[in-house]
């Protein structure tokens, strides 16, 4: 099954068979499946908590840019969600 095309108009959303959460023991975001846990890093938390399957990338990054005043985000943002797309972390619903 091929992953649809990820784009600035794609509406991540955490993939089947994780759990995303606050793990206060660890201080930070975790992703959670039935095998382990995986311990994310500030950065991979928030794009990973914005990713609701409703919200595009484009929003999650502005959404990113204003939080942080920060600003070109988005080449990190769409790199990291494609790499979240081929290890299953993200799904991209079509």
């Amino acid at each position: 099954m091929n992953q649809p095309a990820i784009d600035a108009m794609s509406r991540p959303a955490v993939g089947r068979g994780f759990r995303l959460q606050w793990e206060a023991a660890q201080n930070a975001h975790v992703l959670l499946y039935p095998e382990g846990m995986i311990k994310l890093n500030g950065s991979a938390g928030e794009i990973m908590k914005r990713c609701d399957g409703a919200t595009t990338i484009a929003d999650i990054t502005a959404d990113l840019e204003r939080a942080f005043a920060a600003s070109n985000l988005s080449e990190d943002v769409m790199r990291f969600i494609s790499m979240a797309v081929d290890k299953k972390w993200l799904q991209i619903p079509s």
